[in-house]
């Protein structure tokens, strides 16, 4: 297993700073995903941890080995993108086996190796298919498997589950915790997607605007969010957060409340509300308030009767509130 080490890593493109000073220590063996909005740069990071975009300035350290001038094929790292790149006219054993083919190693070892990855991503039965015979999913796990077989120190994943729909997604993230626990391998995971970020992660880092925003395990980030950008960002539904007159009365700069610690009641609550949309999520129900605030998003019962139109009481339970100061 093996640590990568970045030291403020920089990264300019002319006379805009995409990348502006990021320190950052991920440990052997961590699953660590780099989270954050479209642009924040958190791409642009992951293309300069495998060498496929120079770093302007800083340094990079793989296990320990300063790699920042280092070409890609000698950082020991596979990545896998967004896109499978698959070879259509390959089957799935060659398309797995190709780095191997690549480098002149004997056929007999290129099969053990293959038939050792594929029953690591139990794609054994479909060796003998082409790519356009699978589910998304299957053709994602024979690009993982082209990556697996390298053996690398450093597994770099660029949103991989972006073109799958919602069930592969969810049924993927399983398939990937799963991987990451038999491999033991460090893994950077780079998604926009905050329920990737919490349901896979044993570090989260969240970047904005090129900086770090904060660093930590899933349950600290949504406990403790260190600014109003971190705690807007992971949870779903997203903080309330109120600044200007609600945040004054409330001694801080920024006020935040979670939607599921908002109790709601019809005869008595802090903030008087007007229903204004209701999501019926099965479990769970949200609802929109129109209040004085003049907005409130709540998370309540799912088989609690409600009406648009209806008037409704909301109160923050107590020790959940949230104050930026």
């Amino acid at each position: 297993m093996t640590s990568v080490v970045l030291g403020d890593v920089r990264k300019s493109f002319g006379s805009l700073d995409v990348i502006k000073g990021v320190d950052l220590t991920i440990e052997a063996g961590e699953f660590c995903v780099f989270v954050g909005p479209s642009g924040c740069g958190k791409s642009t990071l992951l293309r300069i941890i495998s060498g496929l975009e120079t770093s302007t300035s800083g340094k990079i350290l793989i296990g320990g080995k300063d790699v920042t001038d280092a070409e890609p094929s000698r950082r020991g790292i596979a990545m896998v993108f967004q896109s499978y790149a698959l070879y259509p006219h390959l089957t799935v054993a060659e398309n797995i086996g190709f780095g191997l083919s690549l480098a002149r190693r004997p056929k007999a070892e290129i099969a053990e190796k293959v038939k050792q990855t594929a029953d690591i991503l139990q794609l054994s039965h479909l060796l003998d298919r082409k790519p356009k015979a699978l589910s998304g999913g299957q053709r994602q796990r024979v690009a993982i498997g082209r990556a697996i077989i390298r053996n690398p120190q450093v597994f770099l994943f660029d949103e991989p589950l972006s073109n799958l729909d919602a069930s592969l997604r969810s049924q993927m993230r399983l398939e990937l915790t799963e991987l990451h626990a038999k491999l033991g391998a460090t893994m950077i995971y780079v998604t926009h997607d905050q329920v990737e970020a919490m349901t896979m992660a044993d570090k989260i880092v969240v970047l904005n605007g090129g900086k770090v925003e904060q660093v930590g395990d899933p349950m600290t980030l949504y406990n403790n969010p260190a600014s109003p950008f971190v705690a807007g960002f992971i949870g779903s539904p997203k903080m309330n957060l109120f600044d200007g007159e609600v945040a004054a009365k409330e001694g801080c700069k920024t006020y935040g409340i979670r939607p599921e610690h908002i109790t709601l009641s019809e005869s008595e609550g802090k903030w008087r509300g007007t229903v204004r949309h209701i999501e019926r999520l099965g479990a769970d129900t949200v609802v929109f308030l129109d209040t004085q605030l003049p907005s409130l998003v709540a998370r309540t019962d799912g088989d609690r009767p409600l009406s648009i139109g209806q008037t409704l009481f909301a109160s923050p339970m107590q020790h959940k509130e949230h104050r930026f100061v």
